[in-house]
């Protein structure tokens, strides 16, 4: 919940085709509301000399826990940027010699939490601004975190839930081309409509020469690109070149974890046929170093598919597996399955990363 009586405004910041316009409503917003008060009388003994602030928030993006430092540079290199938009348009709208009304700050927030749906990006603004009792909000219209599909509430509607004044910049957006009847553009049309033959294809057996499983194959993809493009890819278009890349890192994760799943079903029929039957159930905790809804899944299934191991429950990044013998959260707890996981989506370098163990340790040598 955001302070009350905040005469300060924050203006989420991304990369969009309209920050820019974005920051000049917000400045001319800002420096309104501050001469408006002066005018009317409202202007009391604790505000005089105080200028309001203007606060240009980063909510971080990046889906590592060690976050690339390219990514921090060109977060702060926009900031920077946007800053400097907003001192050229405030000089614009006060004299020379005009005392200070309007100062920026500028801040990276989230950067050590786990953000993913707009309700996440939402909860990351308002920490910020309950520590720095802002109120108002101004938001880009273009500025999307966290997705837009239809099944998500809006950025805007989860921070007013949380009792911001929220205002959206009326600044236009440049016309989205689309697809007749239907708000998806073409480029998720053909992501969705190519996956989508080609899935149906493999699942009739690849009959690519017989002229019905070409036809009832095009019809039902086109029927699922036009119904699940704008679910499926949440509002965005993926880079075709990051999807290739881990589409060519799951082929190569795949035999690895056929080899996982072999050694398992070895050491869980040695337990079955040992006259002892030495299991030792226990229910596992830990925090896997996953983002995302994809990632989180792979992981949650690829557990429950290596025998000995069942995924329970998961809760974003919060893991709870059933171990039925002590070596199968041995492994758990090593973090194999995890670190092939992350070399899958995020590459090379967040393979790197502490396993469950090591994060385990250092949380209790902190403590």
């Amino acid at each position: 919940m955001a302070g009350e009586g905040g005469r300060d405004v924050l203006v989420p910041v991304g990369d969009s085709e309209t920050l820019r316009r974005t920051v000049t409503y917000a400045v001319e917003r800002a420096y309104a509301s501050i001469t408006e008060d002066a005018d009317e009388g409202e202007v009391t003994v604790d505000t005089v000399g105080t200028p309001l602030t203007l606060h240009f928030v980063y909510p971080a993006r990046w889906r590592t826990v060690e976050a690339d430092p390219a990514d921090v540079e060109s977060a702060r290199t926009l900031l920077d940027r946007v800053v400097a938009w907003a001192r050229e348009d405030l000089d614009g709208l006060t004299a020379e010699d005009a005392p200070e009304t309007v100062v920026f700050e500028s801040s990276i927030v989230g950067t050590n939490e786990y953000v993913f749906s707009p309700g996440d990006f939402a909860d990351v603004i308002a920490g910020y601004a309950a520590a720095n009792d802002v109120q108002r909000v101004v938001v880009d219209p273009s500025f999307r975190p966290g997705g837009s599909a239809p099944i998500l509430r809006s950025f805007e509607a989860e921070l007013a839930d949380r009792g911001f004044d929220v205002l959206e910049a009326p600044v236009t957006r440049r016309t989205r081309r689309s697809l007749p009847f239907t708000a998806i553009g073409l480029p998720e049309f053909f992501v969705v409509f190519s996956a989508s033959f080609l899935f149906y294809l493999a699942l009739g057996g690849w009959h690519v020469t017989d002229p019905y499983e070409l036809i009832t194959g095009v019809a039902t993809a086109g029927v699922v690109a036009v119904t699940l493009a704008s679910v499926a890819l949440k509002g965005e278009v993926p880079n075709l070149r990051f999807v290739a890349a881990t589409l060519a890192r799951l082929a190569a994760y795949t035999p690895i974890l056929l080899w996982e799943i072999a050694k398992a079903n070895v050491a869980l029929a040695y337990v079955v046929l040992h006259p002892r039957l030495p299991i030792d159930p226990r229910m596992v905790e830990f925090d896997a170093a996953v983002w995302g809804d994809m990632p989180v899944t792979t992981l949650a299934n690829s557990i429950t598919l290596t025998p000995g191991t069942l995924t329970v429950d998961v809760s974003r990044q919060h893991f709870l597996v059933h171990a039925l013998i002590p070596d199968a959260e041995t492994d758990l707890l090593d973090g194999k399955l995890e670190r092939l996981v992350r070399f899958v989506f995020y590459g090379r370098e967040s393979a790197r990363i502490a396993s469950p163990r090591e994060r385990l340790d250092d949380r209790e040598g902190e403590s």
